[in-house]
């Protein structure tokens, strides 16, 4: 398994494994728990969830999946903006840490910006930390203007992740975003990296997966995972597709395979607002 290195230098894996959705069917419970588990097998032990998931319902489910195996995971959830208080960062960590049934996370993210100072939201991680409740902390759904405000923050420049949609058919971080991130080894975390399934009968996509004898989900999954410091973590709610997931990091895209993508889904030119899905 591929790592890269979080600003603190501590190692995690490229490629993980997303939550949304879980744990609202209790049908598929038993599904979605084998997936979380499959991914722990091959690696992918980043295991990323939030308390807004189901209202808490992922969380659980991660719980579940997790007893006995805590250990193997790199634990990522996330708390709700209008939480992100001083006092309401703190009490929103204590429910994730009850429902996933642990007594630490190992990343706790900002689920995007609201109306909370970020120096509030900074103070609270810093706080948590001191407890031992979580271990790194980080942003999502940050663009470039609130992540310079807040590395200009005191100690803002722990800021682990910022974990933005990135996809083959979403590029905008490209313009600014992603290299002003990975300038300052600020990994960047794509969630929707398969743009839910939407992407995978792309004409461009279906015919170079055809090339290398994989499928157009594993095509798409390479492509974000060419980038330095990126790390992906698509939502996989099956153990087969947490196995199709993984074999995308034997994939090796030629140089003619990303001129075709650039042609059929071009790289930005110009600024672009920072889409959210």
């Amino acid at each position: 398994m591929r790592e890269i290195l979080l600003p603190s230098g501590e190692a995690v894996p490229v490629l993980g494994i997303g939550t949304w959705g879980m744990g609202e069917d209790p049908g598929s419970a038993a599904r979605e728990t084998a997936a979380i588990q499959m991914a722990l097998d091959l690696g992918m032990s980043v295991v990323d969830t939030a308390e807004m998931y189901g209202n808490g319902a992922a969380e659980e489910l991660v719980g579940r999946a997790l007893a006995g195996r805590r250990n193997e995971a790199f634990l990522v959830t996330k708390v709700l903006p209008h939480h992100a208080t001083l006092r309401g960062t703190v009490a929103a960590c204590e429910g994730s840490l009850r429902r996933l049934g642990t007594d630490s996370i190992d990343l706790y993210l900002l689920h995007w910006r609201g109306t909370v100072p970020l120096a509030e939201t900074l103070e609270a991680f810093e706080s948590l930390q001191r407890a031992g409740k979580i271990r790194h902390w980080g942003v999502s759904n940050l663009d470039v203007a609130d992540m310079e405000e807040l590395l200009r923050l005191p100690g803002g420049q722990k800021v682990a992740t910022d974990q933005v949609v990135y996809n083959l058919t979403r590029r905008g971080i490209e313009f600014d975003l992603l290299p002003g991130c990975t300038g300052r080894g600020i990994p960047v975390m794509a969630y929707s990296p398969l743009e839910q399934g939407r992407m995978l009968d792309d004409p461009v996509l279906v015919r170079i997966a055809t090339e290398h004898g994989v499928s157009p989900a594993q095509i798409a999954l390479a492509w974000v995972l060419r980038q330095p410091l990126v790390l992906a973590i698509p939502k996989t709610s099956s153990p087969q597709h947490v196995r199709e997931c993984h074999h995308a990091l034997d994939v090796r895209l030629t140089p003619r395979d990303l001129a075709d993508l650039d042609r059929a889904h071009p790289p930005p030119t110009r600024k672009r607002a920072l889409e959210v899905i």
